[in-house]
């Protein structure tokens, strides 16, 4: 279990950036959720599509303080490369922390040496990368994170990872199955934004919206938020009884 620190109470937000699942279905974009209070700004997830959209959003790539990857899928961690270029083209105000499974640094050497040869990307700036294997305590203001294994594609070293901010907490399933570790994930959560890919299909490694609903009452959170929606659970929106997040939306915990 990794965990970090924070210290004070404060309200926390989270935006939408992109909430779609791998294939864009329904014209939406790549995970991506940006987290921040008074203090702390961090990014969850940063999927292949996720430096358009967060210049769209007017997000300040320079202020971001901490990327916080569930897993190495393309469509959760695919955008680092180009958001890590931009920050070595137009400058970084401070350090980064990418806080990951392990070897996410081999990952982008590799990434960035096929996308970009020769650029020296992560020569330019000054990084800090955490793996969720890592038993230290890392301390970034009012920012704490546990992340948890779940059900998922193995190679990918997929986990959920629940995030206190300012005395709020967002947890988020990452890609997963159902696995009872969303129960500890979701529990006394102000927000717990859980995958939720397909309607009635069963998909190994991916939750269906009847097999969530079997198990709500197991889950103590107080606000729930459906993310990474593939076509079938788009055409059955009006059908879908909880909430769902929405790329734009802001969401204050």
């Amino acid at each position: 279990m990794y965990k970090l620190c924070f210290r004070s109470m404060d309200t926390a937000s989270v935006k939408i950036i992109g909430c779609g699942d791998a294939f864009g279905s329904g014209g939406q974009l790549n995970t991506c959720f940006y987290l921040k209070n008074n203090s702390v700004k961090a990014l969850i997830d940063c999927g292949a599509s996720s430096l358009p959209a967060l210049k769209s959003h007017k997000v300040p790539l320079p202020d971001i303080d901490a990327i916080i990857i569930t897993h190495f899928h393309g469509d959760h961690y695919g955008g680092l490369p180009f958001v890590l270029l931009y920050l070595a083209t137009y400058g970084q105000k401070k350090k980064l922390n990418i806080i990951s499974p392990p070897g996410c640094l081999e990952k982008l050497k590799s990434l960035l040496a096929l996308l970009y040869p020769g650029s020296q990307v992560l020569e330019k700036l000054e990084i800090e990368f955490w793996s969720f294997n890592n038993s230290k305590i890392f301390h970034l203001g009012d920012l704490t994170v546990e992340s948890f294994p779940v059900f998922h594609t193995k190679e990918a070293l997929p986990h959920g990872v629940r995030l206190g901010l300012g005395g709020k907490v967002v947890s988020y399933s990452g890609d997963t199955g159902w696995t009872d570790t969303l129960i500890s994930l979701a529990d006394r959560a102000d927000l717990f934004i859980c995958e939720c890919c397909f309607y009635t299909m069963e998909v190994k490694g991916h939750m269906n919206y009847l097999q969530l609903r079997e198990h709500l009452s197991r889950l103590n959170c107080k606000r729930i938020l459906l993310t990474h929606f593939d076509k079938e659970m788009l055409i059955n929106i009006k059908n879908i009884e909880l909430e769902y997040a929405e790329e734009g939306m802001r969401y204050e915990v």
